[in-house]
């Protein structure tokens, strides 16, 4: 039930107080639409917000409800600061964050705190109707502020408080959070490999000893939780040995429920934020069953209830990094060697400037004496003093930088080379990452599976570690998921009833080769037909013409599955075409091989390193860049004679087959720079020969025209900014000897570039005669927000297609041709991150830009906008119209 307030009840008495800041009234709004959409959209979500508390007055704990109530307030908030109602924005804003802690659990919702969220809303409609009548209402914002924090105040102060568990020592903090996780990736291998061989006493003696030093860790740094629970971890690995009890299903996964509520502890402990983790129960189901002398006694599988959150799987998508590398002692004997050798050569190369200093001493001396012989009073008798000093001087100092170059040509290279060695770790290192996660995907499906690991110990740079686990986390999702077969069809098929999965890592020349490969039931290559034709990829008589591998690759295609049932495992068509994008990022392949009732095979190959890169040194319109060697196919000097029209396009013949040629300059946008118009102009020259590139990307081959080739060299890739993060045709960046910085150029995406280049002449006349408004698809929940954006866009010369939220808007993205698409982000059905990830996931899509406004200004969301594929993202409470203008501008 709401209270009733009268708007005098609402009004302060005192001067506010807790720092609040007071708010002042409010003329009514002055345009009339906005006024009655504001009306309209405001009494609405105050209708659903008083029926939702009401609701939740007797469901407290009803977390949906919770989440639309936080959604309803947070739209109200935003429709109130489009149209410049502070008091109901500052109100809101407050009631918002009391959901949210409400949701969080951070407080519960009692019924004083329910009776102010009450008196909240009642003073929102009051303060609403004032801006909308332009008649007072009486209601003080700070007073009501001031009771919502009392009564938050009130409930914190009655919960129980519970002792902090954060190491405050950030030393031992960071020391205790490396050695833990690492004994904790141990007891999680030894104990899958326990359930495999229970006889093992050597592999139960590791356990033993691991259990028992993270207990004495976890005792030192004063985290009684977690050495409670490892203490219990020992007793039960101690009863297994001296065999009081048999390791049954039922205690494993209890095991592993507490390995995962000690992880959840020890993050905790590192982070300070609140685990969650009821320790005393997890404490007594251990003892419970470790006190079971034999299987009989062991309570039924069916009664065991977990007493934690059940982990999620892994999450594809989450950045996998590695934070500390082990290195040995004598490879930093040896850095310290090289450092000393640089001190040296320091030394060395001080003298030379000494050398110098003294060479211009005697340069100066001999002019003063070449002055004094010119002059007709000297006696002079021509021997110059000088000359043989100053040469010796000059070759001395050219002997000492050579020796000083070359030494420091060894020394950088020597220490280069050592340092990308350090930076080498083991495929062990992520392959670790996935036997737990095999074992619960197995159980879930109910599959047998096992996970075979060959090759752990090949090397590989640590950046191409921490990118390839994704790409294998979907393949061996998708193996189990599609590949492999229940245990009754595999018997069926008169095969073992436990299916294999086979992990395998080997270098191979200067790649590094990934396999996952399974003996499940192979691809099917007429579901994949039917898939592709149902899809719209491709037509029957199309497919007709493919070979075996060229069906098999269609896997690989954004949005594709075989699969008719969702499960968060797969089916979802975001899989396979994830591993062939972060393939095609790591400058590798990919490769598949399949036999029917067989198996399967996916074979990644990848370069050692991502450090630094072959490439190819090129100029264009006096700018050098850079292109990754192994994507050349050649380079050719052609005549205009050779150069011929096919299919409307410029083509010359290469291999007896015709390959589009495109000009570089016109692909970077270069051609008509005024900033380079000089310096085109004088490097022009007069032969009939025109350097050619041809590249080729997977089956493609296209080439460009350009202007110089200059050489073919190892260049070091600088790490990506964000601002370099979607400019199309540049992979990144590195800075040549001269100091200058060059783009590395994309090749896959000259090639999407070369390809858009098919439209006929007559298009593209056609285009130019042809002036259309830019159309802006606009995905807003909010009325008022929506109309005001609306009649921005539409004033600027923008045609607007709306939607009222992310899944009308995806929908509508395909109803026809968008110039840019403006979303929010807190939306019903979809929300704003949501339907970037959507439409990002199709390639047709990719270089249409998306902007989201929103309200939402931490930097972990701004970091979840670019990491969706956002183009740009605007705050809506330091909304700017010229901003946003100047910003679709410079993207349409």
């Amino acid at each position: 039930m709401v209270t009733a307030l009268e708007p005098q009840e609402l009004q302060s008495e005192s001067p506010p107080e807790n720092g609040v800041v007071s708010v002042t009234g409010l003329s009514c709004i002055a345009d009339e639409e906005l006024r009655n959409l504001y009306q309209i959209s405001s009494e609405e979500r105050l209708r659903k917000l008083e029926e939702g508390l009401q609701y939740l007055q007797t469901h407290p704990h009803d977390e949906s409800t919770i989440e639309e109530l936080r959604r309803e307030v947070h739209s109200l908030k935003g429709d109130s600061r489009s149209v410049g109602v502070e008091s109901v924005e500052i109100i809101a804003r407050c009631l918002e964050e009391i959901l949210s802690n409400i949701s969080r659990q951070q407080i519960i919702l009692t019924p004083q705190l329910s009776d102010r969220l009450d008196q909240g809303l009642v003073a929102i409609g009051f303060l609403v109707a004032e801006a909308v009548t332009g008649q007072a209402s009486g209601v003080n914002p700070t007073e009501i502020l001031n009771q919502l924090m009392e009564a938050v105040s009130e409930v914190e102060e009655s919960q129980p408080k519970t002792a902090s568990t954060f190491i405050e020592d950030e030393e031992l903090r960071e020391v205790y959070k490396i050695s833990s996780q690492d004994r904790l990736q141990k007891l999680e291998v030894g104990l899958l490999h326990l359930e495999k061989h229970p006889n093992d006493t050597v592999n139960l003696e590791k356990l033993l000893r691991e259990a028992h030093s993270l207990k004495g860790d976890s005792r030192s740094v004063g985290l009684e939780t977690v050495e409670t629970l490892t203490h219990q971890f020992e007793e039960i690995l101690g009863s297994i040995k001296s065999q009081q009890i048999l390791l049954t299903p039922l205690l494993s996964d209890l095991l592993y429920q507490g390995l995962d509520a000690v992880s959840l502890l020890v993050q905790e402990a590192v982070t300070g934020q609140p685990s969650q983790v009821d320790t005393t129960t997890i404490v007594e189901r251990l003892i419970e069953l470790g006190s079971a002398p034999s299987v009989e006694e062991i309570p039924d599988k069916n009664a065991f209830v977990p007493v934690i959150p059940i982990p999620e799987l892994p999450s594809v998508g989450e950045p996998y990094r590695i934070d500390t590398i082990r290195v040995e002692t004598k490879d930093l004997d040896a850095l310290m060697a090289q450092s000393d050798e640089l001190t040296v050569t320091r030394i060395s190369i001080a003298h030379a400037t000494a050398a110098i200093e003294e060479m211009t001493i005697l340069w100066q001396e001999w002019k003063a004496f070449y002055r004094q012989r010119q002059s007709p009073h000297s006696s002079s008798l021509g021997i110059n003093p000088y000359e043989e000093r100053l040469e010796k001087a000059v070759e001395s100092l050219r002997n000492l930088a050579e020796e000083n170059t070359t030494k420091l040509d060894i020394i950088a290279g020597e220490l280069g080379e050592k340092i990308r060695t350090l930076r080498l770790l083991p495929l062990s290192t992520v392959f670790q990452l996935f036997p737990r996660m095999v074992r619960d995907l197995s159980k879930q499906q109910s599959k047998q599976v096992e996970l075979i690991i060959e090759g752990g110990e090949t090397t590989a740079d640590k950046r191409l570690l921490e990118e390839m686990k994704d790409s294998l986390m979907h393949m061996i999702r998708n193996a189990i998921d599609h590949g492999t077969e229940t245990p009754e069809e595999r018997q069926k098929l008169g095969k073992s009833p436990v299916a294999k999965i086979w992990l395998r890592g080997y270098q191979k020349a200067n790649m590094i080769v990934v396999e996952v490969a399974d003996d499940g039931r192979g691809l099917d290559l007429k579901k994949i037909k039917q898939t592709a034709i149902k899809r719209g990829l491709y037509r029957k008589e199309e497919l007709t013409n493919m070979t075996p591998n060229q069906i098999q690759s269609l896997i690989l295609a954004p949005g594709f599955s075989t699969r008719n049932f969702i499960t968060e495992i797969s089916g979802r068509g975001i899989g396979l075409d994830v591993v062939r994008t972060n393939v095609e990022r790591l400058k590798g392949t990919i490769e598949i091989e399949s036999s029917p009732g067989e198996g399967c095979t996916f074979r990644l190959q990848l370069g050692t390193t991502l450090a630094t890169l072959n490439a190819l040194l090129l100029e264009v319109q006096g700018i050098i860049h850079a292109l990754p060697i192994e994507f050349v196919q050649t380079s050719l000097l052609v005549s205009q004679d050779e150069v011929y029209t096919h299919n409307n396009r410029e083509s010359i013949t290469f291999n007896d087959q015709p390959i589009y040629l495109a000009n570089l300059a016109d692909l970077l946008e270069l051609s008509h720079s005024p900033a380079y118009a000089f310096t085109t102009k004088s490097d022009q020259h007069d032969s009939d020969l025109k350097p050619i590139i041809v590249l080729k990307v997977g089956e493609e081959q296209f080439g460009f025209f350009v202007d110089r080739l200059l050489d073919t060299q190892e260049v070091v890739i600088k790490p990506q900014s964000q601002l370099l993060k979607r400019i199309r045709n540049v992979s990144g960046a590195t800075i040549l000897a001269t100091g200058e910085v060059c783009m590395i150029l994309n090749p896959l995406d000259l090639l999407k570039s070369v390809q858009k280049q098919t439209t006929s002449v007559e298009l593209i006349k056609s285009k130019e005669t042809l002036k259309r408004k830019p159309v802006i698809l606009l995905v807003e929940d909010s009325l008022p927000v929506r109309t005001q954006e609306r009649r921005l866009l539409e004033g600027a010369g923008y045609e607007v297609a709306i939607a009222v939220d992310g899944l009308e808007g995806y929908n509508k993205l395909k109803t026809r041709d968008f110039d840019a698409v403006i979303s929010d982000v807190e939306m019903p059905n979809l929300d704003g991150f949501s339907l970037t990830t959507k439409i990002r996931q199709h390639p047709e899509y990719d270089d249409l830009p998306i902007i989201l406004v929103t309200t939402l200004d931490s930097d972990e969301d701004k970091k979840r906008g670019a990491d969706a594929g956002a183009d740009a993202y605007i705050i809506k409470g330091k909304f700017n119209q010229d901003f946003l203008l100047e910003t679709l501008a410079r993207l349409v």
